[in-house]
């Protein structure tokens, strides 16, 4: 039953090292394998309505995604309970290879009820979206690859224009820019990144942190605006 489960997971994800801890009993090896399969099934059914698909799709349950003409996914993409993903937008939502979508996590590049379309969304091979995280990707978002996500992150590719005083803000339109995060980041639990920034490569954002301005490669930064506080692979001194 292990190794099954094992050859499953591996097909699905291309990753040929992934493992089942020894410690796993067999009831939660077979709960394991019976969710994998329904979402297989949904999956293999669901596949048949999006703009493009290789390889094995995995849907959860109450998954929604709108406008599926629009969407294009990789192979071994998991989509988790209760995601939401809009398709429609100028570009499409193109996702990669052994990608992950979290459970309660939106992509929204269009609103739902008219207005100017978005850019769209763009994430590469082995990435992951985290659970409950909010993608507006109205001025367009691109994701590279390896990039994890902890939940909670909100990438908010929009702004609201609010130099005026004589009217409402929100008849004021907004202003667009987009984001880039690069390969090979890992965005921190509940962090925000704003419209017009470039996270470089290998850059660590921490937990909470509001990112208004580009963050150098391999930088580590945090805090309200997020500064940098050290680059990955410097000597720390003592502490």
């Amino acid at each position: 039953m292990r190794f099954l489960v094992m050859k499953l997971a591996r097909a699905a994800k291309k990753s040929p090292d992934f493992k089942i801890d020894e410690r796993m009993p067999t009831s939660a090896i077979l709960a394991m394998l019976f969710t994998v399969s329904l979402s297989l099934v949904r999956g293999t059914w669901r596949r048949l309505f999006l703009g493009g698909s290789r390889g094995m799709v995995f849907i959860g349950k109450s998954v929604t995604i709108r406008n599926p003409r629009l969407v294009k996914v990789g192979r071994g993409f998991v989509a988790e309970d209760c995601t939401e993903i809009q398709g429609l937008s100028q570009n499409g939502v193109r996702i990669g290879d052994s990608v992950t979508m979290g459970r309660y996590a939106m992509i929204r590049p269009s609103g739902y009820y008219g207005g100017e379309l978005g850019v769209g969304f763009e994430i590469g091979n082995g990435s992951n979206i985290g659970a409950f995280a909010y993608i507006g990707a109205a001025a367009g978002i691109k994701i590279g690859s390896n990039v994890m996500m902890g939940p909670r992150v909100s990438l908010l590719a929009e702004q609201h224009n609010i130099e005026r005083l004589d009217i409402p803000m929100k008849r004021q339109g907004t202003s667009r820019k987009g984001i880039v995060i690069e390969d090979d980041v890992w965005l921190g639990a509940s962090c925000c990144v704003l419209d017009g920034v470039t996270v470089g490569r290998g850059a660590v954002i921490a937990a909470g942190a509001v990112v208004t301005k580009d963050v150098p490669q391999y930088a580590i930064v945090g805090g309200v605006p997020a500064r940098v506080l050290r680059t990955r692979g410097e000597q720390q001194g003592p502490t």
